[in-house]
């Protein structure tokens, strides 16, 4: 598996930001880090591993990037305006820069560029998959979400910050115009959500049913996937998911274990 580590800077955020890429090739599956994780979490996890058929046969290229919770999300003792705004700035440098940066890195990018990118990510990272797949379906036209949840006033309760509503898929869905452009964009794309019902799952079961339902409300098809009750937040569980649901993704082979 062909494996390259950058480090870029982000003028949207001011600094230096760190990522990794595994294949060359392919779809591009960006996978964000769990909650306060970093760029090396998904790899450290096995996660490239459970991914490494379609890595090596070109069929998927994955992208590991950086997080900055503990600014925003987890920051609780901060301004809450503060760690919004924040949080749009990382956005702005997934969507605006990180997404442009790796095309280029890939070896056909025009092609990727009219395929669109994947999203995928566990726990929180499962939230930052959805959030960048529902605010962008111009850019991302699959998502693989484990564990993940859909609400950002989870976080920011009884706020009413508007940056917390353009961060809380299962909120903004609802209110989305009939004839918004993102509607048709979200039905021609594929959406997978899984969560198990065992230890630590309690939240983000109850925020999976919440965006069940919402899809459902809104005709957007979508591959919901509830694991059983042995089903615990955890690794093991999100290792045995995301090669299941990449093969389930039209155009990705399946791969039998």
């Amino acid at each position: 598996m062909e494996i390259h580590y950058y480090r870029e800077y982000s003028y949207r955020l001011g600094r230096f930001m760190e990522f990794k890429t595994y294949g060359k090739r392919g779809k591009i599956c960006l996978a964000f880090p769990s909650q306060n994780g970093r760029f090396y979490d998904f790899e450290d996890f096995g996660m490239p591993d459970t991914m490494r058929p379609w890595i090596e046969s070109g069929e998927i290229m994955l992208v590991t990037c950086d997080g900055i919770d503990q600014e925003t999300w987890s920051f609780s003792a901060g301004n809450p305006r503060e760690r919004l705004q924040q949080q749009e700035r990382w956005f702005s440098y997934v969507t605006d820069e990180l997404v442009w940066s790796v095309l280029q890195k890939n070896e056909t990018p025009e092609k990727a560029r009219v395929r669109k990118l994947m999203t995928t990510g566990c726990s929180m990272g499962g939230f930052h998959a959805a959030n960048a797949f529902f605010r962008r379906p111009d850019l991302f036209d699959t998502v693989i979400s484990l564990s993940g949840c859909y609400n950002g006033y989870l976080f920011f309760e009884h706020s009413d910050d508007p940056l917390v509503y353009e961060n809380s898929p299962a909120v903004f869905l609802k209110g989305m115009p009939e004839d918004h452009p993102y509607m048709s964009l979200y039905r021609a794309s594929n959406i997978i959500l899984c969560v198990g019902q065992g230890a630590w799952e309690d939240e983000l079961l109850a925020s999976t049913r919440e965006m069940d339902a919402v899809l459902r409300n809104r005709n957007i098809p979508a591959f919901v996937d509830y694991w059983g009750y042995d089903v615990n937040h955890d690794w093991v569980w999100w290792r045995r998911q995301l090669p299941y649901f990449l093969g389930r993704v039209p155009g990705i082979r399946q791969v039998n274990p």
